[in-house]
C-alpha cells in the first residue's frame, strides 16, 4: 500500500498513479467477482491493521471467496516482503469473515502481471514471525540504526532516515540526542 508519507520522487509519483484506482475505496461487480478497493482490514489476534489496495470475492459455490491484491509500481523482489505483506491481509480476512483464504496476488506495475502467491504453512509461519518482530521493534526505545545500501538511492523516507549517519558513530549519538530532546 502507497502512503503518501516521504519526499516525492518519480517513484512515488508512479507509485501513486499505479494506486490510484486500487485507493478509490469504489466497489465493482462483474459477473461472478466483486471487487472492493481500499478494504481497511485488522486482525486482534495479531495486532496488526492497515488497507488492502484490492480484495476481490470470486463467488462460488453459495458463497463470497476473498482473493486480496497487492499493487506494486516496480517488478517481483529477490526477498518474500511484499508475499508477507500480502499474507498478512489474507490473516486479516480470515479472522474478520471467518473463512479460508489460501490465495492472493500481486501486481506488479513494470511487468503489468500478477503473481499468484499461495498463503502456504512455511509463508503463514514468516508472516507471524514478521509480525512479531515487528511488535518487538516497535517496543524498544531507540530507533535501529538504518541499513545504508543501494536501496537508499532513491527512497522518498531517506530524509527522514538518515542512512549516511549510521556510517558515523558520533553523527549518530549527536541525531539520538536530538530526538531524545
Amino acid at each position: 500500500m502507497w502512503t503518501g508519507r516521504g519526499k516525492k520522487n518519480v517513484f512515488t509519483a508512479e507509485g501513486r498513479v499505479l494506486h490510484e484506482k486500487a485507493h478509490s475505496g469504489e466497489t465493482e461487480s462483474r459477473k461472478t467477482v466483486r471487487t472492493v478497493t481500499s478494504l481497511a482490514l485488522g486482525s486482534k489476534r495479531l495486532g496488526i491493521s492497515g488497507v488492502a489496495d484490492v480484495v476481490e470475492f470470486h463467488e462460488g459455490k453459495g458463497s463470497w471467496q476473498p482473493y486480496p491484491v497487492e499493487y506494486k509500481r516496480g517488478r517481483p523482489k529477490k526477498s518474500d516482503a511484499d508475499r508477507v505483506q500480502l499474507c498478512a491481509q489474507a490473516l486479516c480476512l480470515e479472522e474478520m469473515l471467518d473463512i479460508p483464504v489460501p490465495e492472493g496476488a500481486l501486481f506488479y506495475g513494470q511487468i503489468r502481471r500478477r503473481e499468484v502467491v499461495r498463503f502456504d504453512e512455511a509463508l503463514r509461519h514468516l508472516t507471524g514471525e514478521t509480525i512479531a518482530a515487528v511488535h518487538r521493534l516497535f517496543g524498544q526505545t531507540k530507533r535501529p540504526l538504518p541499513v545504508n545500501d543501494k536501496r537508499c538511492k532513491a527512497c522518498s523516507l531517506k530524509d527522514d532516515c538518515l542512512p549516511g549517519l549510521s556510517a558515523d558513530p558520533s553523527a549518530w549519538y549527536l541525531q539520538t540526542l536530538l530526538e531524545d530532546a
